[in-house]
């Protein structure tokens, strides 16, 4: 039996890779989760380090380091959260301007990737990358940590395959009254359904 195609997808993940981590890394301004930090708190605001852990996976002390780093570039600053205890992470103009910045080289590298395909190899590799996409993820932890470079507004919760698949996006009928966890908020869950 062949291992082409195995081999020809190793291939496309390692180029898609490295183009994609050079270019967050220029946005972001630094190497390592500062880029995907950024890119979950736009999406995410005021979220706290125990909730950024997970998708930037990340012990608790190196997650407090990212952010500590982001505060230190202006990027971030620190609120007061929940309780006395913990803090939320929310994202200056200056760190909003970056991770917008930060999703549009996200989208030129993948748009690059897929310059040649016509209109029908396009729908046949989103319908192929959903199933893969599905197959691949295991529990809420593991959809964070793949969604953690997605825009969220692309992909919305009742569409996201890996949401489907960890059990934590909402269907079409998902009540915008009550909280996702994780991703959503009261505002998104409303916004995916129109």
């Amino acid at each position: 039996m062949s291992q082409r195609l195995e081999n020809l997808l190793g291939a496309l993940v390692v180029a898609l890779g490295d183009a994609l981590d050079a270019e967050l890394e220029t946005a972001a301004g630094r190497p390592g989760a500062t880029a995907a930090a950024l890119a979950v708190l736009a999406q995410e605001p005021g979220l706290g380090i125990e909730q950024l852990k997970l998708p930037l996976r990340r012990t608790q002390s190196a997650t407090v380091r990212v952010v500590d780093q982001l505060v230190a570039d202006g990027y971030a600053e620190r609120r007061p959260g929940r309780d006395r205890r913990s803090v939320s992470v929310v994202l200056t103009g200056t760190g909003t301007a970056a991770a917008a910045g930060l999703l549009d080289r996200r989208y030129q590298v993948l748009r690059d990737a897929m310059a040649g395909l016509d209109a029908g190899e396009r729908a046949a590799l989103t319908a192929i990358l959903e199933k893969m996409l599905g197959a691949m993820t295991g529990d809420f932890t593991h959809s964070e940590q793949i969604c953690r470079l997605c825009d969220i507004r692309a992909c919305p919760a009742p569409r996201c395959p890996v949401g489907r698949a960890a059990g934590d996006a909402p269907d079409e009928n998902w009540p915008a009254a009550r909280p996702i966890p994780g991703r959503f908020s009261h505002a998104d869950a409303a916004a995916t359904r129109g």
